[in-house]
């Protein structure tokens, strides 16, 4: 989110009141006309966001591809469960280191530039992945998919604070976060139904050329950048403003619960196919990668985040999510297939509203740096997703399903700790303030 308008503010004589009251409106307007700024209706704007739109399907669509065909991937491979959830922790663990470089890279050479390379890149490997002759070739081609992707998440939110009018930024983000949130879903159910009738490599040729096609539209609509000015940034310089952004405690509170959250979801998303794949449900390939439309929960979810710390607060939405997140863990281990499919409501739910409360939280904690300070969130949040994905098949082959639950649970009781002690630290504060002010 931008930060708030603070221009100074005007008095005007009370006798002028009527005559400033009348001019102001073509003041509006011939500061409206004078910026050529990108806004709905007007030139670009449609091609612009339907641009970025593909942009996200593309990422979340690759990033993502192996996760509902880790069974099959397990089969064909002969590997087992924790192992071939590295196809999907490595692309997210590649991702979290390269997001802050090239945050900074696109700094330098533009935002349109480094998003096109991105998805050109990660698209052409995303050809590739599915001739991987070995697990360890497959790992690998993964990493740099995701190192790769990298590049959109670090520069789309900034190309649109700078060509975008602030009053339509909000519209313009949430279509590029519904493209993540549809590229995801889509390209897990894609590869799932393909995979069923031609295997786990034709599925993730599937979703290869959908990216590529992606791919492609990004480049031909994407407007060109009118107002980005290029700068060098110094690895003294970018090294000095993470540093400071570290040094943050309530920056780094908000990265931990961002790991966290996404620890969880990594989890329960990566092993889940496993488990209804086995006995006693036995679902087919197709079936297992539907499941992944419950991501259409946690889009209304995302939504609803502003109104829930409204109503609630930042902390109050942030313990709601926890407890939502850990009922639903809760509810999956019954037998009852629609039980689980409740619980997946509940943890994902949970899961994207307290993303939204966190990553919001960073923009209006950060006074300075928010590039980096968001790019520092990014890789906190796919490094829980790497994490998370790897300790939940490892809990799951030490201990099948039980295992996975229990570890999200000792992720959320962590989150709601930090939060608790959040909590703890302003009544502190605020008691210190009240006895300051009656001395």
């Amino acid at each position: 989110m931008p930060p708030a308008d603070t221009g100074a503010s005007v008095v005007i004589a009370r006798s002028d009141a009527s005559t400033a009251s009348s001019l102001q409106p073509s003041r509006t307007s011939a500061a409206d006309s004078a910026d050529t700024r990108l806004v709905p209706g007007g030139p670009g704007y449609r091609r612009m966001s339907f641009a970025l739109f593909a942009a996200g399907v593309a990422t979340f669509a690759l990033l993502y591809s192996t996760q509902a065909l880790l069974p099959a991937i397990s089969g064909g491979l002969g590997v087992t469960a924790d192992q071939a959830s590295w196809t999907v922790s490595a692309a997210t663990g590649g991702l979290a280191l390269a997001v802050v470089p090239l945050s900074a890279l696109s700094e330098r050479y533009g935002r349109r530039a480094t998003m096109t390379v991105a998805l050109c890149v990660a698209a052409l490997i995303g050809l590739l992945v599915p001739f991987a002759p070995d697990l360890g070739s497959l790992i690998a081609l993964r990493t740099v998919q995701g190192a790769a992707l990298a590049g959109v998440p670090a520069s789309a939110m900034a190309y649109l604070a700078e060509e975008v009018r602030p009053k339509a930024l909000v519209g313009a983000i949430g279509l590029f976060v519904a493209g993540n949130a549809i590229g995801g879903m889509t390209g897990r159910i894609l590869a799932g139904w393909v995979a069923q009738a031609w295997g786990w490599r034709a599925g993730l040729c599937a979703v290869g050329a959908l990216a590529v096609v992606c791919a492609l539209t990004f480049r031909l609509m994407i407007p060109k950048a009118r107002h980005f000015t290029p700068s060098t940034v110094s690895a003294r310089s970018l090294a000095r403003t993470v540093g400071a952004h570290l040094s943050d405690p309530l920056l780094c509170r908000l990265y931990a619960i961002g790991a966290l959250f996404m620890t969880v979801f990594g989890a329960v998303y990566t092993v889940i196919g496993y488990r209804l794949a086995e006995a006693p449900f036995s679902l087919p390939q197709g079936v297992v990668g539907s499941i992944f439309l419950i991501y259409l929960v946690g889009t209304a979810s995302s939504a609803t985040a502003g109104t829930l710390v409204a109503r609630l607060g930042r902390r109050g939405a942030l313990y709601l999510a926890v407890g939502t997140t850990a009922a639903g863990l809760l509810l999956t281990l019954t037998s009852s297939l629609t039980a689980i499919l409740v619980g997946l409501v509940l943890i994902t739910a949970g899961f994207f509203a307290g993303h939204a409360v966190a990553s919001s939280s960073v923009s209006r904690t950060a006074t300075t740096g928010r590039a980096q300070a968001s790019a520092l969130y990014q890789f906190a949040y796919y490094a829980g997703s790497s994490v998370g994905g790897t300790l939940g098949a490892l809990a799951f082959r030490a201990a099948g399903w039980d295992g996975t639950v229990v570890l999200g649970l000792l992720a959320m009781v962590a989150a709601a700790s930090i939060t608790l002690y959040a909590t703890h630290r302003a009544a502190v504060q605020r008691r210190l303030l009240i006895a300051a002010a009656r001395r």
